[in-house]
């Protein structure tokens, strides 16, 4: 394909919690090689995340995208994000409202019934639109040009994070359905390579000050509310690696999801030794290239 063709692209996420969302959707909305045919949005409130994602679209001079809110509550189990911190800067910013409820599945799968093996699915939230999707469709993997997600972690785990990553384990039953699809071109960007892009907050708030990027640096900011002193690039990372798949190595494995013991349940398995590796999983990162390539995205 011509390095220069656009992809096609469906974001699925759960903006107005952590705010490396909305700093992965302004990425995309600047990419000069994104078509970005749609978000939808994830978890608790997701009416509201749909309010979300559409005013940092509308900062971007993007009212024409699609957003469509999905599900509220996980297949099983607890909801884990009840609250969306950032949706105060809604009375500043304007947006669309009443968001009609439990759509985005359909939306998906429409969309990619409609473009066979040309659209790159996104997902940086918890599992649970895509659990659905694929349940509800199992042909839809196989349509798919791409399949990227920002879940999971494969090779070390990260104490600060617990034993399970924060999407994955946010809806477990929905991720062990989407790795048991065996998508194929399935990438796994998880916490081993993300946590290797991380930004002081002084340094976003001068980044994220001005012009379109403001809504996000407003967002930011309850963020730092939360005792955070800084950004990490977990979801823009999965998003880069659309467009520039050398700033990760990847190896091929199996990924299988904990299900059974509470204390652990999301966690997932990565075994590069698997006799079947249908599952592309993130094992390196050049964070100096990543961060070069996004502000050189977004700033453009």
């Amino acid at each position: 394909m011509n390095s220069d063709a656009k992809i096609p692209v469906l974001f699925d996420s759960d903006i107005g919690s952590d705010i490396d969302d909305a700093v992965a959707l302004a990425y995309l909305l600047t990419q000069p090689r994104c078509d970005l045919l749609g978000v939808t949005t994830v978890t608790g409130k997701p009416a509201v995340r749909a309010e979300l994602a559409d005013a940092v679209c509308q900062s971007f001079g993007r009212k024409e995208v699609p957003i469509h809110s999905g599900a509220g509550k996980p297949l099983l189990g607890p909801q884990l994000q009840t609250k969306v911190p950032q949706e105060t800067v809604l009375a500043r910013y304007p947006h669309r409202e009443a968001f009609a409820p439990n759509v985005a599945v359909d939306f998906l799968r429409q969309t990619i019934r409609s473009r066979p093996r040309e659209i790159t699915l996104l997902s940086v939230g918890p599992l649970t639109n895509i659990g659905l999707l694929f349940a509800l469709d199992p042909e839809i993997p196989s349509l798919l040009r791409q399949y990227v997600m920002m879940a999971g972690v494969y090779q070390s785990r990260l104490p600060h994070y617990g034993l399970a990553e924060w999407n994955a384990r946010g809806d477990p039953h929905a991720t062990a359905i989407v790795f048991a699809s065996n998508a194929p071109h399935m990438r796994c960007v998880g916490l081993d390579v993300t946590t290797r892009c991380r930004m002081p907050a002084d340094e976003c708030r001068r980044r994220f000050g001005r012009g379109p990027l403001k809504i996000v640096g407003e967002m930011a900011e309850e963020w730092f509310k939360l005792a955070r002193r800084e950004i990490t690039f977990h979801d823009p990372l999965a998003a880069a690696c659309i467009f520039e798949p050398d700033l990760c190595g990847f190896e091929p494995g199996l990924v299988e999801v904990e299900l059974q013991s509470d204390r652990v349940r999301g966690m997932t398995h990565f075994n590069p030794s698997a006799a079947n590796k249908p599952h592309q999983v993130a094992v390196d990162v050049k964070p100096d290239a990543f961060f070069e390539h996004y502000f050189a995205t977004v700033g453009a």
